[in-house]
C-alpha cells in the first residue's frame, strides 16, 4: 500500500509564550501544498525494516518518525504484523515544510488502513501529537489555525483556488535552537482569523516571527522574499522556522531565475 505525504506552508507564525515544559506556544495557519514524498508499506513475515531513496535522511534509525509511529501503534495493538517500509524523500528536510511530520502522520493513516484498525481522525491525531508538534495537522490535512505547540487545531475556510504558489528552498539548514534563540515571545494583538479573511492585510499583518532573527543571520533568505515581492507576490514569507520561502500570486509570474542549488516548486492551488 502506498501514500503520498505532502508538505505545508505557514501563513503567519507568532510565538506567544514559552511553556514550563520547554516548548513554545504558537499561533499560525497551516496550509497543505502538493509537494510530495512517497511512502510504501508491505507486510513482512519476518521483521520490520525501513529503507529510503531520494534526499538522504540524517540521524539514527531509532529517531525515525515513521518507525516511531509504528512502535506507537504497536503498544496498543501488539499483534501488528511486521512491515517493510520504504520512503522516497522529495520534500526538503529541515526546511520549515513539515515533511518529516507529514511522513509520520501518513504512516499512521496508512497503517490504520492496512491493518483495518478503524481508528477515526480524532484518535489518529492523538497518536500524531505524540510524535511531533505539527504531526496532527496532516491527519485531516486541510487548512487549520494551529495553537498550543501546534497540535491544537481549528478548521478555517480558506479559499486558495487560483492562487499561484512559488516556493524556494536555498538549502540552508536552520536548527530549531537557532530559530527560537532569537525570538522574544509576545501575546497576540491581532485576531488571526480576521486577518486571514482579508488578503489586503496579509503582507503587513501575517508575520513570521522567526524572520526577524534569521534574516540578519542569513541575508540570502531575506533576498528570496524580496525577489518574490518584486515579482508581484501579494504575500511572501518564510515557512515555519525556515529556510524555505514562498510567494503567493494572483497569476503565474514571469519565470524567475534562481541559483542551481536552490530547490524550486511551483503550483496552481485548487
Amino acid at each position: 500500500m502506498i501514500s503520498f505525504p505532502n508538505a505545508k506552508v505557514n501563513l503567519g507564525l507568532h510565538i506567544t509564550s514559552k511553556r514550563k515544559d520547554g516548548y513554545h506556544e504558537i499561533e499560525t495557519c497551516m496550509v497543505p501544498i502538493p509537494l510530495l514524498d512517497a511512502l510504501e508499506m508491505i507486510m513482512d513475515p519476518k521483521k520490520t525494516s525501513f529503507t529510503s531513496t531520494g534526499i538522504s535522511i540524517p540521524g539514527d534509525e531509532k529517531d525515525n518518525l515513521i518507525l516511531k509511529a509504528y512502535q506507537l501503534l504497536k503498544k496498543d495493538f501488539p499483534n501488528l504484523p511486521h512491515l517493510n517500509i520504504h520512503l522516497h524523500k522529495n520534500i526538503p528536510i529541515g526546511a520549515g515544510l513539515g515533511g518529516g511530520s507529514a511522513d509520520a502522520a501518513f504512516a499512521l493513516k496508512l497503517m490504520n488502513n492496512l491493518f483495518d484498525l478503524l481508528l477515526d481522525d480524532f484518535f489518529l491525531e492523538e497518536y500524531a501529537a505524540q510524535l511531533g508538534s505539527d504531526c496532527a495537522f496532516f491527519i485531516e490535512n486541510t487548512p487549520k489555525i494551529a495553537t498550543g505547540r501546534g497540535e491544537v487545531l481549528e478548521p478555517i475556510d480558506l479559499d486558495m483556488k487560483g492562487t499561484h504558489l512559488v516556493l524556494i528552498n536555498p538549502g540552508i539548514h536552520i536548527s530549531t535552537k537557532e530559530a527560537y534563540s532569537g525570538v522574544t515571545p509576545t501575546p497576540s494583538i491581532t485576531n488571526l482569523r480576521e486577518v486571514l479573511a482579508d488578503r489586503n492585510r496579509w503582507k503587513d499583518e501575517l508575520i513570521n516571527d522567526f524572520e526577524a532573527s534569521i534574516f540578519p543571520n542569513h541575508p540570502e533568505i531575506a533576498k528570496i522574499k524580496k525577489r518574490l515581492y518584486e515579482a508581484g507576490a501579494f504575500y511572501a514569507a518564510m515557512s515555519g522556522s525556515g529556510s524555505s520561502v514562498f510567494g503567493l500570486f494572483t497569476k503565474s509570474p514571469e519565470r524567475l531565475e534562481w541559483p542551481k542549488d536552490h530547490f524550486v516548486f511551483e503550483h496552481e492551488m485548487s
